[in-house]
């Protein structure tokens, strides 16, 4: 199977950016609001058939949602603010599902929305890029997740049907547009986490991703005879 992550919230932690955040604005919940703003507008980029880099998306993020609480963003706090980006560590749980998954003989890839050199970068400092067999970004085809594009490049670059495939997310608009790319998907249940209302149902649910590959395990060891 090609297991193909997500990589913010997915598998690294950005929850230690919530020091920055509060120091900037007073608000233990800006950091949150600064990521379903940034998400927020990728869903409206990606609706009307635009293309933004992600990295200036969660920047302008950031200046509003500083602005909301009377904070004007400045360059050193971009810059502290990029620094922490590229500081944020991989969630526990992360390089021992990793392994499981590789041990099983699973191919394992990153599909993120930030460009390529940042998403190498977060990779690489978290420690977890030499567990993935290669790092995609929605970059590299100008359609940000969840367009069908990002998805499509991965399946392509290696030869797979959508159903040789599952998208693994801590997000429910990464797992719809899986979904409608054809992938099997995974839901990766962090904290506040939770499915679309109404969406159709992850192929797996799981809370960290050692269950996530033990499940897949599981699946393929009853799987059609």
């Amino acid at each position: 199977m090609l297991c193909v992550f997500d990589v913010n919230e997915t598998l690294l932690d950005l929850t230690t950016l919530d020091p920055l955040f509060t120091e900037l604005t007073g608000s233990p919940t800006a950091r949150r609001e600064w990521f379903a703003l940034s998400i927020h507008t990728v869903l409206a980029v990606t609706a009307t058939g635009g293309y933004r880099d992600f990295g200036e998306i969660t920047a302008q993020a950031a200046a509003d949602v500083c602005a909301q609480y009377g904070h004007e963003l400045t360059d050193r706090d971009l810059s502290r603010l990029r620094e922490g980006l590229a500081a944020t560590p991989a969630h526990p749980d992360a390089a021992e599902g990793l392994d499981l998954l590789r041990q099983d003989g699973h191919q394992l890839v990153a599909l993120t929305n930030s460009p390529l050199a940042t998403g190498e970068t977060h990779l690489q400092n978290a420690g977890l890029a030499t567990k993935l067999e290669r790092i995609f970004s929605a970059q590299q085809v100008s359609r940000l997740k969840p367009a069908p594009e990002p998805y499509r490049q991965v399946l392509r670059a290696y030869g797979v049907e959508p159903g040789q495939a599952v998208m693994v997310a801590a997000h429910g608009w990464d797992i719809a547009g899986a979904q409608a790319a054809g992938l099997r998907t995974a839901l990766l249940v962090r904290p506040g986490v939770r499915p679309l209302p109404g969406a159709p149902a992850a192929t797996y649910t799981a809370a960290s991703v050692p269950e996530l590959a033990r499940a897949i395990d599981v699946s393929h060891r009853s799987g059609p005879k």
